[in-house]
């Protein structure tokens, strides 16, 4: 048992009363609409008179918790890594909180810019802007010649297929029932997981790529941090997803796809599809004319829905207003693989193993560190095979570091 200081054991029980204040804080859940919500929406665009839906969310009302968030910040300590942790944290709860205490109103555009940013920020090192990064995806997918498609990546898979599918990867890796993936016909969106579950819309279709991207992306990334999570016993607050963690946290899943080959360029083509059409309902399109861009990308009617819905989350439907955490994903794309060759630049290939020992920030497992060597922090239980085998992840990182001095614009076409 870790002998703790007496600065370690005043954060750590700042970080247990923390974990306690924010239950009833489920930012997603609380501003998700309801399934309901579809079938008369799509009815009338089947007719030719779509209707902008109007979500009654519930009126919540978090003064006491902010109250206690609040103390916890004046108690932290502002010059020890966990006192910045907590006081970063509690601020991101805060922040949380005063979004679903507005929810159906113009304010929650601001607070979901301050927890997540918006597409017109650049990605790290002063690159585009998310919003440009998507549209480069976007046009490569729309230039792919869809005859090179290989037949697997063409047939749809049952909802009902690929849970039996899924639940024995999963009980592969574990070497037991750790993870439990359910259908659920109230589910809007294809998929969603939490640490020991995860659920798939009944009746939907997926694809080939589809079961590997739920493996690597939600369970072995999202669910495996968040059981990591409830290994810290002096940190429980790591098996939270605190919305400052989003961008490290959708970052790390999809590099997770990347570098297993789990993802495909239809894939990223969704994921910058949904930050234009976050970008377009700032500008002040509405409700039916994002769910028009989805159309004309490609999606059907019913994914369509379910894409703009996650752009309208919390929000009023008229346009102007937008729930922009559909913009952290290439931004934490970039971060994560910028921060995984950087490690190995710097023979520091450890930290991105305790990434995934919870939910954090890149700059979290730094500041961690000392942490981590005391045994304060625990070492992930689980870890995805990509992370654990260092010979393989440092040979795809060493690779793209050389390649990244190759000037695509200076090579001829001859060579």
């Amino acid at each position: 048992m870790t002998n703790l200081t007496p600065d370690i054991t005043h954060h750590a029980a700042l970080d247990a009363r923390m974990v306690k204040a924010v239950r009833g804080i489920r930012l997603l859940s609380l501003a998700s609409w309801p399934a309901a919500a579809q079938a008369p929406f799509l009815e009338g665009y089947a007719r030719g008179r779509p209707v902008l839906p109007q979500i009654d969310y519930p009126k919540l009302d978090f003064a006491e918790a902010r109250r206690e968030l609040d103390q916890i910040a004046v108690a932290a300590d502002a010059s020890h890594p966990l006192g910045v942790y907590l006081r970063e944290s509690v601020r991101s709860w805060d922040i949380a909180a005063q979004l679903l205490e507005s929810l159906g109103a113009p304010a929650v555009t601001a607070h979901s810019i301050a927890l997540f940013g918006q597409p017109n920020e650049t990605l790290p090192g002063n690159g585009p802007t998310a919003r440009e990064a998507a549209r480069h995806f976007i046009d490569i997918a729309n230039d792919l010649d869809h005859e090179l498609l290989a037949p697997e990546e063409q047939i749809p898979v049952s909802a009902t297929a690929l849970q039996l599918q899924l639940q024995g990867d999963l009980d592969d890796f574990f070497g037991s029932r750790v993870i439990a993936v359910e259908l659920d016909p109230e589910l809007i969106a294809k998929a969603a997981a939490g640490a020991t579950r995860i659920r798939l819309r009944q009746g939907a279709a997926f694809s080939d790529y589809d079961r590997r991207q739920l493996l690597q992306h939600e369970a072995l990334v999202h669910s495996l941090t968040a059981l990591n999570g409830r290994e810290q016993v002096h940190l429980p607050s790591l098996a939270l997803s605190s919305p400052r963690v989003t961008a490290t946290q959708e970052g790390l899943a999809t590099f997770a796809e990347q570098i297993t080959g789990s993802i495909d360029i239809e894939r990223m083509k969704r994921i910058s599809l949904r930050i234009e059409a976050v970008a377009m309902a700032l500008d002040g399109a509405d409700f039916i004319q994002v769910f028009r861009y989805f159309i004309d990308a490609g999606q059907n009617p019913a994914e369509s829905f379910s894409s703009a819905q996650r752009v309208f989350r919390g929000v009023p439907t008229g346009g102007g207003a937008a729930f922009t955490k559909d913009t952290v994903y290439l931004r934490g794309l970039v971060g994560v693989h910028t921060f995984f060759r950087r490690s190995l630049q710097q023979d520091r290939l450890r930290l991105c193993r305790r990434l995934f020992a919870g939910k954090m920030t890149l700059d979290d497992v730094k500041a961690f560190e000392p942490l981590f060597e005391s045994g304060m922090l625990a070492p992930p239980r689980w870890l995805p095979h990509w992370v654990s085998r260092a010979n393989g992840l440092a040979g795809v990182l060493a690779f793209s570091l050389f390649a990244n001095r190759i000037r695509l614009d200076q090579i001829s076409e001859t060579e």
